[in-house]
């Protein structure tokens, strides 16, 4: 089964002291790259949610942003004892220096706000192995959603890589039937080019300088052998889209590198106008396919 690449899953938990939203984007990529952007600590635990991340993809970019809205507790709302008394007691040392002390009460409304007295409160403050379990199972959950938007993009590339396939298979049919015409054509060429010859200058050709360059042609030019591996190379290439589950994005790639490969090869070997048509189509179907291939994990 075939999974692409690109995708996107989302889930949310509300809770009484915590509102989650995790989304999950998913990029094509070689190898696994996870991002964490968002609310604090979890762009710092990055390796841990890419733990959850490897159980479900291979490789890829996968960008997660996370969005936390935790309600305050009792005990996160706190004064700062030491910073309030230092405050109070310059206060009062001022207003007894300043022969003022009326000025005091009015004064002491505002200590409240000055720095450090009032700590405000954060949720770095809460431990995040508390938290944990629950941005676990919400990222559990994003994933699966990412997994059935990868599941339906990965069949439908399976299915025109099938036909891109047969695509390909269809036209090396068609080189196999010209095969037997290539040498028989040269000869034929060379022939009529000799006799031409001949009929000018008068001079004689012995046969067997005749025979022996139609064998050398023959042997410079044949194809057969490229034929059968890239014939081996698409039934191959199939086995893998149809059984294959282990990732087969990279086995893909590389027999398609292989299918490629032979291609150019029948193309400089075969001296045939035909055989050279064919030969384009199919590398232009190739390139269809290392699209393709690129978006498949």
């Amino acid at each position: 089964m075939l999974l692409s690449m690109t995708g996107f899953g989302d889930a949310r938990h509300q809770g009484d002291t915590l509102t989650l939203g995790i989304e999950v984007r998913a990029l094509n990529n070689r190898h696994l790259k996870v991002t964490v952007r968002g609310s604090e600590p979890y762009p710092m635990l990055e390796s841990e949610l890419e733990k959850v991340v490897r159980k479900h993809v291979r490789r890829g970019t996968i960008l997660i942003h996370v969005r936390a809205e935790r309600q305050r507790r009792s005990h996160e709302f706190r004064i700062d004892p030491v910073a309030l008394r230092t405050y109070l007691d310059q206060v009062r040392r001022v207003c007894n220096d300043a022969n003022s002390p009326e000025l005091l009460p009015a004064m002491l409304g505002q200590v409240l706000a000055l720095p450090g007295v009032a700590v405000e409160p954060s949720g770095m403050d809460r431990s995040t192995d508390e938290e944990w379990p629950i941005v676990e199972r919400t990222l559990e959950a994003a994933l699966k959603k990412l997994d059935l938007m990868r599941i339906e993009e990965g069949r439908a590339m399976a299915d025109e890589l099938v036909l891109h396939r047969d695509h390909v298979a269809n036209q090396l049919d068609e080189i196999r039937k010209l095969l037997p015409g290539v040498t028989k054509a040269y000869r034929e060429r060379l022939h009529d080019r000799i006799r031409q010859g001949l009929s000018e200058t008068g001079v004689i050709v012995d046969p067997d300088h005749f025979i022996r360059e139609v064998a050398i042609f023959a042997e410079k030019s044949d194809i057969a052998e490229e034929v059968m591996r890239l014939g081996s190379h698409l039934d191959q290439f199939v086995d893998i889209i149809r059984k294959e589950t282990d990732g087969p994005g990279r086995k893909l790639e590389f027999v398609a590198q292989e299918m490629s490969r032979e291609v150019n090869t029948i193309g400089s070997k075969a001296s045939d106008v035909a055989i050279s048509r064919h030969v384009v189509e199919i590398k232009a179907t190739l390139e269809k396919v290392r699209e393709l291939l690129q978006n498949v994990e």
